[in-house]
């Protein structure tokens, strides 16, 4: 039984060590450079005043225009060639022009080019040598599957110091992805080495999500047979613990008997963090519910909401439907916005987000036995952050199910079983450290982060040296 255990070890730790050490290392990056995306606030940004004198269709009549029949938001925004109504729903998204509803999917590069230099001027940024690069459903920063609802995309640099690149939809003309040289540069040596990234891979989900999986779970079962060889060879001299072996592998035994609770937590919850439903569940709402948060609306109901007059400093207006009834928020900055209630359009109905009460009535057509919500606080244990700054995230708890509500736009933002709280703690706390202790603490966590990483970036660089010397050995290289 040692024999195989050893055996398996061996050969595993050799196919496996160079990942290891490429995991550790890349995950220290990770940690300080995310993968590349457009923020709320760089995308509430570049977005421009709108001028209500080009709109001159309502919003039932972009909704039909749309030809989308379970659309459930539609938000208004001005684009370099006019202001235009985006309608989505689950099924799709699709722009069309306020002042005729004609369709207003971007086919042109000039057009394309065109918002996002406006993108870049209202951000500040320098656009003047801005150019198309390509039009393409995939590149290396844009195959997360967020996006698959907005391709083909247009890539444009915008030829500045930073070298800035954004991508703009072609279905809604939105600026949905922006890229610096130094986001780029630093997450090939992070995301993409660490999630095993490229985009001939990743393009295909099916596959990659299969031999991330497959090569995560071997090396965590490296890994664990390690940690029983190392304790069972320990020696004992006096007080101290020694080792059997000498030079690298020595050094290997040592190193890796301090790093193995921390190498074992987090190569086992990075195999988690693909874990996509196997062994947890997705945190997803069932079909059922997702028949309640996605219940198209009678838009005509929205004519009501036409009678308040939208703040001519208003960036964005967006119509959803919430429990069956329609709201409008205007959104004059990143954290102020006012909320209106079809039938209540009057300037005595305007609130800035939710109320506990509305909230209430959604999570009781959601699930049975639901508490009145409560605000999240900053150090919950399950973390959840409104698209708004500064507006509340509501959580109810029904039985042994919570919801995760969005007091800005009433979005669920999460669903929270049994299943998907221990998922929390056994992928996000163990590989991320994201502890509410150590979250109030960031520069102790940066600290604790780094650290271990590179002690176990070490510890794989001693099995590397290991291995070398195996194979030279096996095969008198």
């Amino acid at each position: 039984m040692m024999g195989a255990i050893v055996l398996l070890h061996r050969w595993l730790g050799i196919a496996f060590c160079l990942l290891f050490a490429m995991w550790f290392a890349s995950g220290i990056v990770m940690h300080f450079v995310p993968f590349p995306s457009l923020t709320e606030a760089e995308r509430f940004a570049g977005l421009a005043p709108l001028d209500r004198t080009q709109v001159r269709i309502a919003v039932v009549e972009a909704v039909a225009a749309s030809e989308i029949a379970d659309a459930t938001r539609v938000r208004l925004a001005r684009r370099s060639d006019g202001p235009v109504y985006i309608v989505s729903g689950p099924s799709r998204a699709r722009a069309v022009r306020a002042s005729d509803g004609r369709d207003a999917s971007v086919t042109s590069p000039d057009g394309a080019l065109a918002i996002a230099r406006d993108h870049a001027r209202e951000r500040g940024l320098d656009a003047a040598r801005a150019a198309i690069v390509a039009r393409s459903d995939y590149d290396q920063w844009s195959v997360p599957n967020g996006l698959d609802r907005h391709r083909p995309l247009f890539r444009v640099a915008l030829g500045d110091a930073a070298g800035t690149e954004v991508y703009v939809s072609s279905l809604t003309g939105e600026v949905i992805l922006d890229t610096t040289r130094s986001e780029r540069g630093w997450n090939l040596a992070g995301s993409v080495l660490h999630w095993i990234y490229p985009t001939v891979l990743r393009s295909n989900w099916a596959l990659w999500d299969r031999v991330v999986w497959t090569l995560s779970l071997l090396a965590s079962i490296a890994a664990l047979l390690g940690a029983v060889l190392g304790f069972v060879r320990i020696r004992r001299r006096g007080w101290l613990i020694g080792s059997p072996y000498r030079g690298w592998h020595a050094l290997h035994h040592l190193i890796g008997l301090a790093a193995t609770v921390f190498v074992l937590t987090w190569i086992f919850s990075g195999w988690l963090s693909m874990d996509h439903g196997r062994l947890f569940s997705r945190g997803q709402l069932s079909p059922a519910e997702a028949s309640v948060t996605n219940a198209a609306p009678d838009w005509t109901a929205a004519s009501s909401l036409d009678r308040q007059p939208i703040s001519s400093s208003a960036r964005e207006v967006e119509w959803f439907a919430f429990i069956g009834t329609i709201y409008r928020r205007d959104r004059v900055d990143l954290g102020r916005q006012t909320l209106i209630r079809a039938g209540d359009a009057s300037r005595d109905g305007q609130t800035g987000v939710l109320s506990a009460r509305e909230v209430q009535e959604l999570t009781t057509r959601l699930a049975t036995g639901c508490g009145a919500p409560s605000i999240l606080a900053n150090d919950d244990d399950y973390p959840a952050q409104s698209a708004v700054s500064g507006a509340p995230v509501y959580r109810s708890r029904c039985g042994d199910l919570w919801f995760d509500i969005d007091g800005a736009d009433g979005n669920v933002l999460q669903r929270l079983d049994a299943s998907r709280r221990a998922y929390r703690w056994s992928y996000s706390a163990l590989h991320t450290l994201d502890f509410p202790v150590l979250m109030a603490r960031p520069r102790l966590r940066d600290v604790l982060i780094v650290g271990l990483c590179a002690l176990g970036l070490v510890f794989s660089v001693t099995g590397i040296a290991v291995g070398w010397r195996r194979l030279r050995s096996a095969f008198a290289i």
